[in-house]
């Protein structure tokens, strides 16, 4: 990593005085101790939950301090931004407490409940495209046919500044943190908290995630120029960028020790674990920093994992949490192919009932075996304690003579 040389762009002072402006809205998400995501992650994890800020992400933070930074004119022009949807309600919340006009030009996948939550706040919605640069491009178009002030997402030193006051939170509350964990789109969020955590304990290790379907940042790193991607493929919906804002990358490429990429089963299995660990809701996006623990090179260190957002509908919700279990070892759906006799389904569920495993669903069909004059096929659910547990069970059935069949 080269030295820092953006003091005189986005410096500490900046990030302090964007804490003093935006700390009567914004509030402060004290850390949580994870004792589970320690012990099976071999570090002390510490959770920094946006989550539960105001509007539901961090990203309320810059988008604040960057409107209240506004000239008068700046404001009585009207407030346009472009957004997957939580710098969305960041800037409509910001306009409606200030009393300034906006319209937010969000793609057409973004999910409903950021869209409704960001009308709430009284802006105005335009469903332009289908990822975040297209959006990003009808911004463009209608900032310059109206006339209205731009407020971007993460290319911007006042929105990095309002983020990086995260960090100096984290570094208050825990002042000999050794890692923090942070999810990159744009690169708006980890670019100030960079700047600060570095201003402060420069042996503090900055550790960007990415989805491996959307990693513009960590390929513009690698090969030394900001990359457009052709496309992006993640349910990270936040993080969804197919390129990366120059300012964030200057400062990411001096500032950023690693970046980790995970794949959306990763992120699956990280919203399951906040929510049964912890009881805590978070969107993908929000889930990266945790997904990334189990890809960390480290051991015994002090761990901070920060939860970016949380807002998911519920229906991707349960979505989620149901492959969640599946990819934990909670639920076990396999077939058995079984003698067309009376006894043989009684047989079978004594086996599973031995076993501690609770029978879910089950489906009796002749029609899909083979030879359905004399096998009939029984596929089963049953809840299990862990992969361990379905090892178990599928030995077992083996040895008792069955052919087992794992369907997830």
């Amino acid at each position: 990593m080269s030295s820092p040389t953006h003091e005189n762009t986005l410096s500490l002072q900046s990030i302090v005085d964007a804490k003093n402006r935006i700390k009567n809205t914004c509030v402060p998400t004290n850390l949580i101790y994870s004792y589970d995501l320690s012990k099976e992650f071999n570090n002390q994890v510490y959770l920094k939950p946006e989550n539960l800020q105001i509007t539901g992400s961090f990203k309320i933070r810059g988008a604040l301090n960057k409107i209240m930074k506004l000239t008068n004119a700046e404001k009585e022009r009207g407030l346009i931004a472009s957004s997957a949807g939580n710098h969305a309600q960041g800037v409509a919340y910001s306009a409606h407490s200030l009393g300034i006009a906006a319209t937010i030009v969000m793609p057409k996948t973004t999910p409903l409940i950021k869209v409704n939550s960001t009308k709430k706040w009284g802006a105005e919605v335009v469903l332009f495209g289908n990822i975040y640069d297209e959006a990003y491009e009808e911004a463009q178009r209608l900032e310059k046919e109206k006339g209205y002030t731009f407020i971007h997402p993460f290319n911007d030193r006042d929105i990095m500044a309002g983020q990086g006051t995260i960090a100096l939170e984290i570094l208050e509350e825990l002042p000999d943190t050794d890692i923090i964990l942070v999810p990159i789109g744009g690169g708006g969020l980890i670019g100030g908290m960079a700047v600060a955590a570095k201003a402060i304990n420069p042996s503090v290790k900055i550790i960007g995630v990415e989805s491996t379907g959307a990693q513009a940042m960590k390929l513009s790193v690698d090969s030394g120029k900001l990359v457009d991607l052709p496309y992006v493929d993640t349910i990270a919906d936040g993080a969804a960028v197919k390129k990366p804002g120059h300012l964030t990358f200057d400062i990411i490429k001096d500032y950023v020790d690693e970046i980790i990429t995970l794949d959306d089963h990763d992120l699956i299995e990280a919203i399951f674990l906040l929510v049964e660990k912890h009881k805590l809701v978070a969107e993908a996006t929000g889930a990266l920093s945790v997904a990334a623990l189990k890809k960390l090179n480290a051991q015994n260190k002090k761990v901070v994992s920060v939860i970016s957002g949380g807002n998911i509908d519920v229906l991707t919700m349960s979505s989620l949490l149901n492959h969640g279990l599946y990819s934990r070892g909670r639920l076990f759906c396999f077939s058995v192919k079984l003698k067309d006799t009376p006894g043989q389904l009684v047989k079978i569920a004594e086996i599973l009932s031995k076993l501690g495993a609770n029978v879910v669903k089950l489906e009796h069909n002749q029609f899909k075996a083979l030879d359905r004059l004399r096998y009939v096929a029984l596929e089963v659910t049953v809840e299990t304690n862990g992969h361990d547990h379905i090892q178990n069970v599928t030995d077992t059935l083996k040895d008792e003579g069955y052919s087992v069949e794992v369907i997830y």
